[in-house]
Order: structure tokens, then sequence, then C-alpha cells
């Protein structure tokens, strides 16, 4: 059945058109967040980037930042990994890719050079893939889990520690464990794995208690160096963070461990002197049904569809709205339902978020300095909270047959009216902005559509100062 559409118009009052831009087309299935850049899935197997690329993560043969999704590889790419400053992704062949930084050997080429370009590292046969901070890890179809990039505190878990001879690093890629892997998730300097009989196995480092097993490894190199197990069976999802760690069981609860000083655990603690945690507990009961882990912030779905956030908020990454700027509430320590149904998957980067709707639109929120958040804008601001980003979820790529979001410049002369193809059901909202440079998008009230569902502003804009004007979805 098609899905139900209708014209949204929208009444420009006392301006003129100069430009118009809009984004859409194949229905996103698919993303990961890196430190400062966003990759996503389309369903034609096509790649796509935004955010920073000073080292080449976006892999788009060049080294510029960008603030709107450009596509990376055409077609047949079917997972995608984003680590601190580099970026994996594998083709439907199994063959895996890598681009970005290479310091420590982490796109394992058998160098340490960077590269703006993908390069295919291994030929076939790759079934999955993570990205932590320096390292990364993939698994193999016999269920053989390698590992290649920094392994200072012994995230690789190859039973060594970085030297300064390597850098720290290895470039090739080493295989850890020889059969019956089925998950892998990468943080910041650890990592972690299930086997095929639910159990789940951590790395590397330990300093906060982020692998659970009891310790804390405070003396150096901080961490373990070979994989240990921390639970025995009916772990079905792992997510790793910079300080801490999440998975999921089978009867759909939710638990977390290591470091806590944002409430990125969500156990209701943070600043009573219990940072954090080197055993696994228990957050919610059930129904939980997928996981992510940024920097000091988590996500995490329910079965109706929820999202729920908990942990860091400086930049807004929780997309609470919260913009309270005499108490600067930048952190929650409990979960928050931040949208009530039709998320079907999430994503964490350092400090921002993005998750998926039903209807196949990507949407994000949190930092944006870098472009990250992929809404045409670098949000610079460092004065008002919630600083360089959105505290709100806004759509960034629409699912067929909607367009996320329609800008236009305004100049002096008569009259304009702009025709927009929206969604029945679908929420827009108006914004105004006297600049893109950067953009400081200020929402406007707008009156309830009216017959052909007509949206007028309750502004007019002011030519001025050259206005920009927009029109986005929101939850």
């Amino acid at each position: 059945m098609r899905t139900p559409r209708k014209l949204i118009q929208i009444c420009l009052l006392s301006a003129g058109l100069l430009h118009a831009f809009t984004i859409g087309a194949q229905p996103v299935i698919k993303v990961a967040g890196g430190a400062y850049h966003t990759l996503f899935l389309k369903s034609d197997g096509s790649l796509w980037g935004m955010g920073e690329n000073d080292d080449g993560a976006l892999g788009d043969g060049t080294y510029n930042n960008t603030n709107r999704p450009e596509q990376i590889v055409a077609s047949n790419v079917t997972d995608i990994a984003a680590g601190y400053y580099h970026s994996l992704f594998l083709k439907s062949d199994g063959s895996l890719w890598t681009m970005g930084d290479n310091q420590v050997g982490q796109l394992g080429d058998s160098t340490y050079i960077t590269t703006n370009v993908p390069e295919m590292i291994v030929a076939s046969n790759v079934t999955a893939i993570a990205a932590g901070w320096n390292h990364s890890l993939f698994l193999k179809s016999d269920g053989s889990l390698w590992a290649v990039g920094w392994e200072y505190y012994g995230q690789l878990g190859d039973g060594t520690f970085g030297n300064s001879a390597t850098l720290y690093g290895t470039n090739v890629p080493e295989q850890i464990v020889a059969s019956n892997v089925t998950a892998i998730a990468a943080g910041e300097g650890h990592s972690l794995f299930l086997k095929s009989d639910g159990s789940l196995w951590g790395m590397g480092w330990n300093e906060n208690g982020q692998l659970g097993d009891g310790t804390y490894t405070t003396t150096f190199p901080y961490g373990i160096d070979l994989p240990e197990q921390i639970v025995a069976s009916n772990v079905t999802a792992i997510a790793g963070g910079s300080f801490h760690s999440l998975f999921l069981k089978s009867d759909g609860s939710l638990w977390a461990m290591g470091g806590n000083t944002y409430g990125q655990l969500g156990d209701g603690t943070t600043d009573n002197g219990n940072y954090e945690t080197n055993r696994p507990e228990q957050i919610v009961a059930s129904g939980v049904t997928a996981i992510a882990a940024g920097w000091d912030h988590s996500l995490f779905l329910k079965s109706d569809g929820s999202l729920w956030a908990m942990g860091n908020n400086e930049y807004g990454q929780l997309g609470d709205g919260t913009t309270n700027e005499d108490n600067h509430n930048l952190s929650t320590n409990q979960p928050e339902e931040i949208v009530a149904n039709g998320v079907t998957a999430i994503g964490a980067g350092a400090y921002h978020s993005l998750f998926l709707k039903s209807d196949g639109s990507l949407w994000a929120m949190g930092r944006d300095d870098y472009g990250q958040l992929g809404d045409g804008t670098y949000s610079t601001n460092v004065r008002t909270f919630p600083y360089l980003g959105t505290n709100q979820p806004e759509q960034i790529v629409a699912g067929p047959p909607g367009y996320n979001q329609i800008v236009v410049q305004l100049l002096s002369g008569g009259n304009v009216s702009l025709s927009f193809l929206g969604m029945a059901g679908t929420n827009y909202e108006l914004d105004w902005s006297a600049s893109l440079s950067p953009a400081n998008w200020v929402p406007q009230a707008t009156n309830p559509a009216g017959a052909g569902g007509v949206l007028v502003f309750t502004n007019t804009p002011d030519a001025t100062t050259n206005n920009f004007w927009r029109i986005r979805s929101v939850p």
C-alpha cells in the first residue's frame, strides 16, 4: 500500500526567491557515528557520509569537511563502521574496505599512511565490522575474529601491549579467535565480542571497569591483553563507549558497566561518589531491542519503537530539548524517552546521536561543528547552551516520497509561494536564520494547516537581512 501524501505549501510574504534545494530518494537502512563524522547506507546499497574529513574518513578523495550528505560509493555496500578518524565498510562480495587516519595501522593496509579514498583490505568472506578510537575489528564467515591498529591497552587481544617501535599499533590484520564469534563491538580503547553460546568476552582498557570483570586495571598499561569471559550466556547484543559498555540479554534486559561520570550507565547515580562500576548491572528489565554507546552517553530502543537516552548532554546529544542556560543541566543519570515510537535503528558518535524511523528517514541531534549532523550548517555557537549543536532531533534525510527540507533565501520583491511535497501525518516546522555562515535556525510558530495543507509564516521576512527560511520534519 502506498504511503499517503499531501501537498504542503509555504507562503513566503514580501520577499523574492533566490535559491532552494532538497534532499530525498532511497530510504536509509543503516547509520554509524564516528567522533565527528557520520556514515549511512541507503536501500540501494549506496554509502553516504558527512562531517569531519581532515584525515579522509569520508573517503571522498578530499580532506574537506562537509555539512551535507555526499555519496561515497554508489552501490553494493552492506555494512558500515565509523571510528574516531577512520571508517570501514563491507561490500556484498564480502570484501572489507577502509579509509581515513592510519597513524597506528588501523586501516590494516600494511602501512601507516592516511588515505582519503577507500582501499580494499580483505577480498572476501568478511561478515561484520567494528571501529574503535584507533583500532578495527572484523569477523569472517568461519566465525574467526580479526583485529588491527592501536593496541596500547591490549584492545586487540593478541597477548601484547603496544610498543613505541610500532607507534603502539599493528598495521596488518591478525587473527585473535579462530571460530564461534558472532558479534563484535569496539570502544575507545577496549573491545567486546560474543560467541555462539551467548557468552560475552572483552579485552583492552579497563581503568574504569568497562570490561565488567570485577577489577579496575589502574596501573600501566591499564588494560587486559587477552580475551576474558565476562558473562557466560544469554547475551545478544553489545556496544562499547569511551569508558563504558552496554549489552542486552535474550530476555530484553539492558546491562551496563564502566565509567559513569555523566550518568551514561543510566543507574540513577553520578555525583554521589559512585562514578563507575566494574560489574555488569541491570538498567532496564525487559523490552530493549537495540543499543548504542557514544563517548559518554548511551541510547537504546524498546520493542514499541521508542528511543531512550542517558548520560552527557552538553551538546544536546540526548535530544531532549533542554536549553536552560541558568542551570546548565548537561546530563541525566536515568533513561529518558526521547521519541515515543517509530524508531527502528540507532547510532552514536562521540557527541552526536543518530536514529532511523520506520519510514526510512534519518534523524540526528547533538554536536555539529564539523557538519556531522548533515543539516547544511556548521554549529559554532560556544556561548549559549547547547554548545556547538542542536538539542532536538532534526530530520536529515527523509524516507520516500517526502523530502528532508527546503531552504530558501529571500530578497526584496513580491510575494512568493513554494510548494513542498510532504507525507501525511508528518509534523513540519518552519525555521528562520539571518545567515548561513553559520546558520542559527530559530523555530517559527505556524498556523494550523488549512485547506490544501497551506502553512503560513507568522513572521514577515526582513529583506534587508537576506533572510533564510526552511521547512523540516520534526518528531
